[in-house]
């Protein structure tokens, strides 16, 4: 037998109907896959987690990062007979009060085997004679309660205390697959973690302009990949040498069209790095309004050069709020470090706000775009972690 036990709950995955069980297998290989020698299985709507006991930090860890669950806590099991599921109440009840948690409790059950003798109101009742009698110095209150014992009596009973929120959404890969274009800044990484989290498997794409950008750009987007990591493991880096293609544009083009220009070769070669890894959508963190080429004339512009749908999951959003998201999810630090990549190097004194198409197309037309994309794509490096 395990020396732990977590029990853990779901939510939008239950309101699947027919593709549930496609769901729940892809939510219980995700727990598996970064729990090896756990033991991961679903009964009554429930998964459970058992592993070794100096695994439970790991395990605790990897259900908090696990898209599609709205929960967790550790569990304790007893056979479904009042006298031990009331001594389970009570010690736990015991090692609540000695953590710290307070004095005032509430005891709540669910009674799934309607089987079970008796009903939840007197289950508790009876759990909370226990506890009081056993543990001196507490208190019950049903409305303000400073912790909850939670008892869910199914195919056995299960009792737990204060659990930890999990992110919610779908499981990672249940929504296809997407390419990010990850740049070393605050956005990109947000909008990448949103995306996993409505189930989109990602693989990011960074565009690398070396002399123009440092080594430390690259390590950086590499230390934010795998960051992301934690969220979705299989994630993979393309690095792109774009060197060519950004020295084409400062020799062709007017200052002011520069962002522009790279953006759509960026995009550009993002779309055709999606087609070949068979990858359905590009996601970028552009958010409206918040730079010159995040205008909708802007936008219109860089994205009509591919074929894919674009997801901008930022786009409604203000920096403070993604600045608050970044530092949730650990990538704000690391977006922070003082290495920029191209797109902030080279930003003209006046960018354009509202580009004429017409004449951003001429430009476009004029640097061979496709052959220099063409010759980055072929010299890309794919970074597993």
């Amino acid at each position: 037998m395990s020396d732990r036990l977590f029990l853990v709950k779901y939510g939008e995955v239950s309101l699947k109907k027919g593709n549930r069980p496609t769901f729940m297998r892809a939510l219980r290989l995700a727990i598996r896959r970064r729990l090896p020698g756990s033991s991961v299985y679903e009964s009554w709507h429930r998964i459970y987690v058992e592993c070794r006991d100096r695994d439970a930090p790991a395990a605790a860890e990897v259900l908090r990062q696990t898209f599609g669950l709205v929960s967790y806590g550790e569990a304790v099991r007893a056979p479904k007979e009042m006298p031990a599921i009331s001594d389970a109440a009570a010690g736990l009840a015991a090692s609540f009060v000695a953590a710290g948690l307070g004095t005032r409790f509430k005891v709540e059950v669910r009674r799934a085997d309607k089987r079970f003798p008796l009903t939840s109101y007197q289950i508790a009742c009876e759990l909370g004679d226990r506890i009081l009698r056993d543990v001196p110095g507490l208190k019950v209150d049903v409305h303000q309660p400073e912790w909850v014992l939670a008892v869910e009596i199914r195919e056995e009973a299960y009792l737990y205390g204060p659990e930890s929120p999990g992110p919610g959404g779908l499981p990672v890969g249940c929504s296809g697959r997407g390419v990010l274009l990850l740049s070393g800044g605050i956005d990109s990484p947000v909008a990448g973690w949103m995306m996993a989290k409505r189930g989109l498997g990602l693989e990011a794409a960074y565009f690398h302009t070396p002399p123009f950008t440092s080594g430390e750009a690259r390590e950086k987007v590499i230390a934010l990949t795998r960051i992301l990591a934690g969220w979705d493991p299989r994630i993979l880096l393309h690095v792109v040498p774009l060197t060519a293609f950004v020295a084409r544009i400062r020799e062709r083009a007017p200052e002011e069209e520069t962002t522009l220009l790279m953006r759509a070769g960026m995009m550009r070669a993002a779309g055709i790095l999606a087609h070949r890894r068979d990858a359905g959508c590009l996601v970028t963190g552009e958010s409206l309004g918040q730079v010159a080429s995040q205008t909708v004339e802007s936008i219109g512009f860089t994205g009509s050069r591919i074929d894919l749908p674009v997801f901008r999951p930022l786009c409604g959003m203000d920096k403070e709020e993604i600045i608050g998201l970044a530092r949730r999810i650990g990538t704000f630090e690391t977006s922070t470090l003082p290495y920029d990549d191209c797109c902030v190097l080279f930003s003209p004194v006046h960018p354009l706000i509202r580009p004429d198409r017409a004449h951003m197309e001429a430009s476009w037309n004029g640097l061979d775009a496709d052959t220099l994309l063409a010759e980055a794509l072929e010299r890309v490096e794919t970074i597993r972690l």
